[in-house]
């Protein structure tokens, strides 16, 4: 399939071939959805943690005698039932991360492109270079263009002009190519790809 391609300035800078297999896949939400899943377990740092009995401070005494107290019978002021005392089946230090095979992350790509082509909500740009990091040009021009939330994609490395003018936009995001990931095209309105960006994607989806 075809699609035009525009400078920044939204000028026309000439069409470009996308290919069906990687820009053309039927949308699956369940494929999104279990690569969303990923993601976000994935991103988890699962740091929480709570005390067990052998990591309370205090003594291991016994609190008062076995019998003729009237209370009920304890045998350490560091138990679950005491105040203060430690937290039972509670949260431990661990890694939340669920397995995924690689198709499936592969498969989640096509079809998180394809769902904003399907959409139009894909632009292919020629590049992302200026010669100054002007953030409210940028704003003005980004709202000319109609890209009120989108997820900006360049080459290898982005302008570093376009990367500060573009940082300081609310709910504008600007990755590298080897920094896109689906979690971040669905929660954008709009995705925007360099050519360079494009070609990359083909390479490694194919």
């Amino acid at each position: 399939m075809k699609i035009k391609v525009v400078t920044l300035e939204n000028k026309d800078a000439g069409e470009i071939e996308l290919s069906d297999a990687v820009f053309g896949a039927p949308v699956r939400k369940d494929i999104l959805h279990r690569m969303v899943e990923w993601q976000r377990a994935k991103a988890r740092s699962g740091t929480h943690k709570t005390k067990t009995i052998s990591e309370i401070s205090g003594t291991g005494k016994k609190p008062f005698k076995q019998k003729g107290s009237g209370n009920a019978r304890q045998g350490s002021m560091r138990s679950a039932q005491m105040r203060g005392g430690s937290t039972i089946f509670g949260p431990v230090v661990r890694s939340h991360e669920i397995g995924l095979p690689k198709k499936v992350r592969k498969l989640a790509m096509r079809v998180a492109l394809s769902s904003k082509q399907a959409d139009g909500t894909l632009f292919v740009v020629d590049n992302v270079d200026v010669k100054a990091p002007k953030t409210k040009a940028m704003v003005a021009q980004f709202a000319k263009n109609g890209w009120d939330a989108p997820l900006i994609i360049g080459g290898a490395e982005v302008n570093e002009n376009f990367a500060k003018a573009a940082r300081n936009i609310k709910f504008v995001d600007v990755l590298p190519q080897q920094g896109i990931n689906v979690y971040d095209i669905l929660r954008h309105k709009q995705l925007i790809l360099t050519k360079d960006a494009v070609a990359h994607l083909e390479e490694r989806l194919k």
